[in-house]
């Protein structure tokens, strides 16, 4: 590990450095500041953790979509497989639990990292795959067997030397910029592969725990997988040439370049949100005596995007009538619609603004 940060390091001045690090710095600074301003924080973060799980799983081949998981946390059965909305499900309380934990103060180590793949994996198709357990087999990426596969990681005799360098690389004190040790660490998580499944998911989720242990991030607000989901071929290609050629050069630039275009759509996206929500509620406003219930389940919708007469009842402690009666109001000014079709068990989504969410989460087709 001492010569993987050797070998990739450079000066975070320097004028030659790959992609220059100081500017994507500047990029997730525009995203932090926009973060700091938003009137309600916790609904965007809210969302682009979603987005963050749902492009990750997808990487994997999960065909969920954003409306999937939120008619699932809406109690509503989702269009596609439970197992694929599970796994996105579990992916946000994985993301959850290292983020508690580390505010807890708790450090970014392979304990934590064990309990994250626990939760990560605690239902669905990873369930029987050792959940919060390091592997003691072999595995291998790509091909049927370890001797046709792409590449086969560390045997698990040597696996523990490898993830003590890795969990020393963590927290060594260097000069290497934060956002560089997070693309060199992601690597080396791949390379390492220490679980029999998960691992990509769980080394896609470590880039956003350990900007937000170092504090480059102070929320969990950079879906970079948008960008690994977008660029897929290259994205995996680029891990490969590290691990058989050495290229770390073109693996950073890819990587920085993937945080500079992300962090500046999720910027661009919370602003174009902030404007929607405020021309949406001026429209609310003319409704007259209407507007303040259509108001209230407004302000519920951009925390929530979908929702169930039954669920905003419940949430805004108003009757079922209110909540139908103020759902139709917004209907007719063309900010909600209803998306099943049925006369019951009827579910209503802000589209404009599942819509704006949703760009770039199309699931992936085989």
């Amino acid at each position: 590990m001492e010569n993987l940060a050797h070998s990739a390091s450079f000066d975070s001045e320097d004028k030659d450095a790959p992609s220059k690090p100081g500017i994507k710095h500047l990029a997730l600074g525009r995203l932090d500041g926009v973060t700091s301003i938003l009137p309600a924080p916790p609904l965007f973060i809210f969302m682009y953790v979603r987005k963050e799980a749902l492009l990750s799983s997808q990487i994997e081949g999960t065909q969920s979509s954003l409306s999937d998981l939120l008619l699932f946390e809406a109690d509503e059965l989702p269009l596609v497989p439970l197992n694929d909305v599970e796994e996105v499900s579990n992916y946000i309380a994985a993301l959850e639990h290292g983020l508690d934990r580390m505010r807890g103060g708790f450090p970014l180590s392979l304990r934590l990292i064990r309990e994250i793949h626990g939760v990560l994996l605690k239902a669905g198709r990873g369930a029987s795959s050792q959940p919060g357990e390091f592997r003691h087999s072999q595995n291998w990426i790509g091909g049927t067997r370890p001797g046709n596969a792409m590449f086969v990681p560390p045997p698990p005799d040597q696996l523990m030397q490898c993830l003590d360098a890795f969990e020393k690389f963590l927290h060594t004190d260097d000069r290497l910029p934060n956002i560089v040790k997070a693309a060199l660490a992601h690597v080396q998580f791949e390379t390492i592969h220490p679980f029999l499944d998960g691992n990509g998911r769980l080394g896609r989720l470590l880039i956003t725990l350990f900007l937000c242990a170092n504090k480059v991030l102070r929320e969990p607000t950079l879906y970079l997988s948008l960008y690994f989901k977008t660029h897929r071929g290259t994205y995996y290609d680029l891990l490969q040439r590290v691990r058989m050629a050495g290229d770390w050069e073109s693996w950073l630039s890819f990587f920085l370049e993937g945080v500079t275009e992300t962090a500046d759509q999720a910027a661009k996206t919370a602003q174009d949100l902030l404007r929607l929500f405020e021309a949406d509620a001026h429209r609310i406003q003319d409704l007259g005596r209407a507007a303040a219930s259509a108001g209230m389940v407004h302000g519920l919708l951009q925390r929530r995007a979908i929702v169930t007469i039954q669920k905003a009842a419940q949430e805004l402690s108003l009757s079922e009538p209110t909540i139908n009666s103020a759902l139709g109001h917004l209907i007719s000014i063309g900010i909600v619609r209803e998306v099943t079709g049925k006369q019951r068990h009827r579910v209503f989504a802000y589209q404009a603004y599942l819509d704006r969410l949703a760009e770039g989460t199309e699931p992936r087709r085989p």
